[in-house]
């Protein structure tokens, strides 16, 4: 059975996993050279890098996913709608999410969201001990994200006459003022479901062929396009903890306020929650429904 961990990870030895981890420790050798030489690069910026290469992965391909999506959503506003509506937003977050798996799902899978990560540890092995590991270094992505967008975006942020919530807008995600919490949690949860039921089928290894691997991207994208053109309108489609909370406590730091957790009867905590518990039930479904390999589900099949 497939040993699927992350969205587009792959084994040396040719064969399809989803985000596997393996150990990265290196193995002592019997010759007093060989020990040498391995010492020798225990110490510096290499051997970080080695050590830490997965969630400097997560962290690139958040601040990739979360650059796009919030500098689209910052041109849009900003400019009047003249330079951006809801499509080239969509565009934004889709694409981006697609470049990002591009860039970080070989080295760390790809969660790129702790919904993900979450729902990987529950149905596909992937090692709890990693889980705060890389959801710090998708928060850290998404906060380092929404600083670039603000700094490019400052001379038009300071020219920009809407309200502060307004411009905090641009960097988390408020519903809109119809929403009650159950309702914004729904949505919040129903988009994350599709969005992690589309990630499990394109890189369900024991049902796709390995020809179809290099799609899983693009496919992703699509689905997260798909997802804010159809259910985005009502909370902004965050579908993401990381994407959502850096970008807000970033705008609390540099002078938004409290009111960026306070907004909409304390909305903040919404696209904390909902996210993961709509990964978990896609998880559920789609090993109930069709996955075949290894699963907590599948135990007796």
């Amino acid at each position: 059975m497939a040993d699927e961990r992350g969205i587009l990870h792959s084994k040396s030895n040719g064969s399809s996993h989803y985000g596997a981890t393996h150990n990265s420790e290196p193995i002592v050798a019997s010759s007093s050279s060989q020990e040498i030489h391995i010492h020798s690069h225990s110490h510096g910026w290499r051997f970080i890098k080695h050590k830490y290469r997965k969630p400097f992965a997560e962290f690139l391909g958040t601040f990739i996913l979360c650059v796009f999506g919030i500098g689209s959503i910052a041109q849009a506003l900003l400019s009047g709608s003249k330079n951006g509506n809801w499509i080239t937003i969509a565009l934004g977050f889709g694409l981006g999410l697609a470049l990002a798996l591009v860039i970080s799902g070989n080295v760390s899978g790809g969660h790129l969201n702790p919904a993900v990560t979450i729902t990987l540890a529950v149905y596909r092995k992937f090692p709890w001990i990693q889980v705060p590991i890389y959801i710090f270094a998708q928060t850290l992505g998404a906060f380092v994200a929404a600083a670039v967008v603000y700094v490019n975006y400052y001379a038009a942020l300071e020219h920009y006459d809407g309200v502060a919530i307004n411009k905090a807008g641009i960097f988390a995600t408020y519903p809109a003022d119809f929403m009650n919490p159950f309702g914004s949690f729904f949505s919040e949860a129903i988009g994350t479901f599709f969005l992690v039921l589309i990630i499990l089928a394109a890189t369900d290894d024991v049902r796709n062929t390995s020809d179809s691997k290099p799609l899983a991207p693009i496919t992703i994208g699509i689905g997260l396009l798909v997802i804010a053109i159809s259910f985005g309108y009502e909370t902004g489609f965050a579908l993401n903890p990381a994407r959502d909370f850096g970008p807000r406590l970033f705008t609390f730091l540099v002078g938004y306020g409290t009111k960026v957790f306070s907004a909409s009867k304390f909305y903040f905590w919404i696209p904390l929650v909902a996210p993961v518990f709509g990964g978990l039930t896609a998880g559920f479904v789609y090993d109930s429904l069709i996955y075949g390999g290894e699963s907590p589900l599948n135990r007796n099949v």
